[in-house]
């Protein structure tokens, strides 16, 4: 099983028992959309939901941290999954979260791990069959293994700061990254990190929402840029878009990108913390 499936693939081993398909769809609050009666209304077949939202750390030390390996194992357990699980990951969400749940469920070793390209948009646009209602599924024991994720906290971006190695990559949208446009969140400062560069995520996305081709991967990091090839930290605004990119570099066999946890909301609310408006890197460089 690749990190990316196809609609047509899963259509195949859509009944396989071993298959574990799981609904990540989560949405910003302005976008008025309930992920979990979305999937009730519809959703692919034998899927369950994952509830994204709720994998975070609530004790965590940023907004949105990613959850503890107690929450990860206490919410695969509730969903029935096994450690040889093949899990098949979706989303129904402008963002592609299905990325951000492929993010957790490989920090937390889940190895055996796709996500649907194109997710439940082109699923249903292909007129595959759905199904209603929220599934009864039988509890597990699920224990995860250690994992693969690389992660950055303020400390290691402020150290970054100044002539470090490492290229910091934004996946906002181009008007909040310059400052044009105000932080959704009042306090939560415009602008963007020093030095770092704008990839919107959607730029490595085609129209119908599945990834482009390596080439077409390349060609947006190069053309913001970024050297794929060097070491990158990802951000955007709270650690979801963020990972996005991580899956994009990952298709391009960079495994060792990290991210940023908190990302913007962490950075742009700290008084302390130097910020840019304008282009960025990318601007400063052309």
């Amino acid at each position: 099983m690749k990190s990316l499936e196809t609609t047509a693939w899963l259509a195949q081993e859509l009944t396989a028992p071993d298959i574990a398909v799981l609904d990540a769809s989560s949405h910003l609050p302005m976008a008025g959309r309930d992920a979990a009666a979305e999937f009730r209304d519809a959703h692919i077949p034998g899927a369950r939901f994952l509830d994204l939202k709720t994998l975070v750390d609530p004790d965590g030390e940023v907004m949105a941290a990613l959850p503890t390996r107690r929450q990860f194992d206490t919410r695969m357990s509730e969903l029935g999954l096994r450690e040889n699980s093949r899990v098949v990951l979706y989303d129904n969400s402008a963002m592609r979260t299905a990325a951000r749940a492929w993010f957790i469920f490989r920090l937390y070793g889940v190895t055996n791990v796709t996500v649907l390209d194109g997710g439940f948009q082109k699923w249903q646009a292909e007129e595959r069959p759905v199904e209603r209602g929220m599934p009864t599924v039988e509890p597990s024991e699920y224990s995860s293994a250690s994992g693969h994720g690389a992660l950055r906290d303020k400390r290691d971006i402020l150290a970054n700061l100044h002539g470090g190695e490492e290229q910091v990559v934004d996946a906002r949208d181009n008007p909040r990254f310059t400052g044009k446009e105000s932080d959704f969140r009042p306090e939560v400062a415009s602008g963007h990190i020093p030095g770092s560069y704008n990839v919107p995520f959607d730029t490595v996305l085609n129209a119908d929402g599945t990834f482009k081709s390596e080439a077409g991967l390349r060609a947006a990091f190069r053309d913001a840029g970024v050297d794929p090839d060097r070491p990158i930290i990802t951000s955007c605004g709270s650690g979801v878009t963020a990972s996005v990119l991580l899956f994009a570099l990952d298709l391009l066999g960079k495994p060792d990108a990290a991210l940023y946890d908190g990302s913007w909301s962490d950075w742009g609310i700290d008084p302390e913390t130097p910020k840019e408006t304008g282009p960025g890197a990318a601007g400063e460089a052309a």
